[in-house]
């Protein structure tokens, strides 16, 4: 398997691109350690894994807003390896609302913690697993944007304010740890299919209601992270921009 040895932490992985994320490296033969709010959801994408790649899924919660529960996950992953050489920022709230008025201060307060946040925190206490890498990769998953910021996508101004903060934080760290050989990547994709692979076979996954609605794909957003990820280690690449068809 091309990722035998290689460790993987992603965020966010009780449903969607997140799960996605883990049930595919798991059947690359990666060690894959997911968060979700609670320990309960996250290991229902444990549960979901078939065959022994279920067994190369380790299952924590962790609330992103919540500082506290974000050291103790990095805590916890350190005492089952060594090194992480893949971090992927997948996790974030969603807030859905159009008007400013709609949503309460402390769902506000939440969304942008949450993403932005906990996106610099998760990094942050996770840098010294990752430096101890031979192999050290981030990935941001800042989601839909346009080229001027903005979005037709009905979701709150506070969760573009997040997504906005996760990008600049991507931008920078990209540059300052790329000296100490820690590539940061971030994708930028627009609206795509949600579906995911719940079963061995990830590349038998069915691709006609993404192709029928001209969707980009999920198994495709993850050949781009595999993609980066298999570069020769003097290849930095700071992000990937998707284009709607």
């Amino acid at each position: 398997m091309k990722f035998e040895n290689l460790r993987v932490v992603v965020t966010g992985a009780s449903r969607h691109f997140g799960r996605a994320l883990a049930i595919g490296f798991a059947h690359l033969g990666a060690e894959v350690y997911v968060s979700a709010r609670t320990v309960e959801v996250a290991e229902r994408t444990r549960a979901e894994v078939m065959g022994s790649a279920r067994d190369r899924i380790h299952a924590f919660g962790c609330d992103l807003s919540r500082p506290a529960e974000i050291r103790e996950f990095a805590r916890q992953v350190g005492e089952h390896t060594d090194r992480v050489d893949l971090l992927v920022n997948n996790g974030a709230r969603w807030l859905d609302a159009v008007d400013l008025e709609d949503a309460s201060d402390d769902e506000i307060v939440e969304t942008i913690e949450s993403t932005a946040g906990g996106t610099v925190l998760m990094v942050k206490h996770f840098l010294p697993l990752l430096r101890s890498s031979q192999r050290p990769d981030i990935v941001n998953m800042v989601a839909v944007r346009d080229a001027g910021g903005s979005s037709a996508s009905a979701a709150h101004e506070a969760f573009w304010t997040a997504k906005s903060a996760q990008a600049g934080f991507a931008d920078i760290l990209s540059s300052r740890l790329r000296p100490s050989g820690v590539r940061v990547f971030s994708l930028y994709p627009p609206d795509f299919s949600t579906s995911d692979p719940r079963f061995a076979e990830w590349e038998g996954m069915k691709l006609d209601d993404a192709i029928r609605d001209e969707k980009l794909t999920t198994q495709a957003l993850f050949e781009c992270i595999v993609y980066a990820v298999e570069q020769p280690r003097d290849c930095f690449i700071r992000s990937f921009h998707f284009e709607p068809r």
